[in-house]
């Protein structure tokens, strides 16, 4: 056992240049930097959470939710890893990873799963920014320049570096290397089943009609594990449907009118901006999630097909010569550099949703009560609005549609931007922290557990063959089935393209 986990360790073992010190250096500095002006924030009462409550309070649930994220997020990397190994290899030594697993790859529950989940994160990603986000930009924190305060507060960048690094990518280096490891708890198991209970509310469920529009028109199907419904399952699936639409209306309208009535958090940071220019930008904000969302999966769902049918436009041949360079080096740069894009977004989106009306003033929204205004004041109907208009939906038309995502300038675009913001190497000490992390929790390679695919082939064990369909079913997106388990893997190097095997 010894020198499996000798060799594992050896496999995924990342060279050491100066530069990459560097950057990690630079990157912990960067992370404890926007720790203590995040702090300072709270504890000068300039934080929803803080001035609502206590600074005590948005700590502890700023410290919560990060640690709920990151288990979301980690989760994640394992689920959609480990479906092709067989779970007799870990059954015994790891039953509550057996567990999950048993759950998760039941029928199509891995896909309710990745429902409910990408809805978990937006919310906690939106009460974190209600703990950490500034009320007021302008406010004197710890006497910082106003270029300081205007790039980590305005910008925004403190949240972001801190909820990257300690919520995301931290999680996502180890789970997606140690999966069998990251969920034998029950935490995961806890988490799994509140993203099921999530989607199983029917808050998301209008996901489900927007996936029917887009079979119907691009005539690829809906490929399930399970048979058709039926009877009362059938109306009780529609039946959510119509109530998710209304849910969803609800909270358009909801943000809509306050920001076109001035009362929301973006009129009280940046009074500046019209407010028909707030609803442009709201919307403008979305649609780079939904682009980033859409492209991760575009790129996966390319990634294994020859080079001249990956793009049919001048853009899309760009795109897919600068991603697919050398042997795919810049794909797991896009992932990271997409994550800051991404994050970013969410606190702006957060700034147009949350609500400044005073309960009891009168003035409360749609005539509600002072209880039902306390909530919306908090924003969460952005988690709503931004989960099925900006993630689910372009997700599921990039699954039907990769090749016109592609062809797309905008595409080509972010890609550049992503790939810039991953190259600064503001992230880079995710690194450093999952391997801290790695041995303070013990975790091991999953090849230590279970071999590399190969030696799984050669005991018997083979991995169940995982084809890439053609339909806009599923949120793994067409043909992204996670890193396999005991192998090198996107997050810690390159990763090798149809291109590279076509001329090995």
């Amino acid at each position: 056992m010894s020198d499996e986990k000798h060799d594992a360790e050896a496999s995924h073992d990342v060279q050491l240049t100066p530069f990459t010190l560097f950057r990690y250096v630079a990157s912990i500095g960067m992370l404890i930097f926007s720790i203590i002006i995040v702090g300072a924030l709270m504890f000068t009462g300039n934080t929803r959470v803080a001035k609502e409550t206590s600074p005590f309070v948005a700590l502890i649930v700023c410290i919560l939710a990060l640690v709920w994220l990151s288990m979301i997020e980690g989760q994640q990397a394992s689920l959609v890893g480990l479906p092709p190994v067989d779970p007799d290899l870990y059954k015994d030594s790891h039953p509550l990873t057996y567990k999950n697993a048993a759950l998760a790859f039941k029928g199509d529950n891995l896909d309710r799963y990745l429902m409910g989940r990408q809805f978990m994160v937006l919310l906690v990603v939106f009460v974190i920014n209600q703990c950490s986000s500034p009320l007021d930009p302008k406010v004197d924190v710890l006497g910082f320049s106003s270029g300081v305060k205007f790039v980590f507060l305005d910008i925004g960048l403190a949240m972001i570096v801190f909820t990257c690094i300690l919520g995301q990518l931290t999680t996502q280096v180890n789970a997606s290397h140690m999966m069998i490891d990251y969920i034998n708890n029950y935490f995961a198991l806890f988490t799994l089943y509140t993203c099921m209970v999530v989607e199983f509310s029917g808050i998301m469920h209008s996901s489900y009609l927007i996936q029917n529009i887009l079979s119907a028109a691009s005539g690829k199907p809906i490929i399930s594990n399970e048979p058709p419904r039926e009877g009362a399952t059938f109306a009780f699936f529609w039946g959510r449907v119509l109530m998710s639409l209304a849910i969803l209306g609800f909270c358009l309208a909801v943000t809509l009118v306050a920001l076109l009535n001035g009362d929301t958090s973006v009129s009280v940071k940046y009074p500046g901006i019209p407010r028909g220019l707030a609803v442009v930008l709201l919307f403008v904000f979305m649609a780079i999630v939904g682009m980033l969302e859409g492209m991760q999966i575009a790129f996966f769902a390319v990634a294994k097909l020859p080079a001249n049918e990956r793009g049919t436009s001048f853009f899309g041949r760009k795109t897919c010569d600068l991603l697919f360079k050398g042997n795919g080096q810049n794909l797991p740069g896009f992932m990271i550099g997409r994550q800051l894009t991404v994050v970013c977004s969410f606190f702006l989106v957060g700034s147009f949703t949350s609500l400044t009306i005073e309960p009891g003033t009168g003035k409360n929204i749609f005539g509600v009560s002072d209880g039902a205004q306390s909530f919306l004041n908090w924003g969460f109907q952005g988690a709503v609005i931004t989960t099925i208009l900006a993630s689910i939906s372009w997700q599921l038309a990039a699954s039907a549609y990769p090749i016109a995502f592609l062809n797309m300038p905008f595409t080509y675009i972010l890609l550049v931007i992503a790939l810039f913001l991953e190259f600064t190497g503001l992230c880079s000490g995710a690194w450093v922290l999952a391997r801290i992390q790695k041995q303070a929790a013990g975790f091991q390679y999953d090849e230590v557990y279970i071999g590399t695919p190969e030696e799984r082939m050669a005991n018997n064990h083979g991995d169940k063959e995982m084809n890439i369909r053609q339909d806009v079913g599923h949120l793994t997106g067409g043909g992204f089935a996670g890193h396999l388990a005991g192998s090198h893997d996107a997050l810690d190097g390159p990763i090798q393209s149809r291109d590279a095997i076509d001329n090995a």
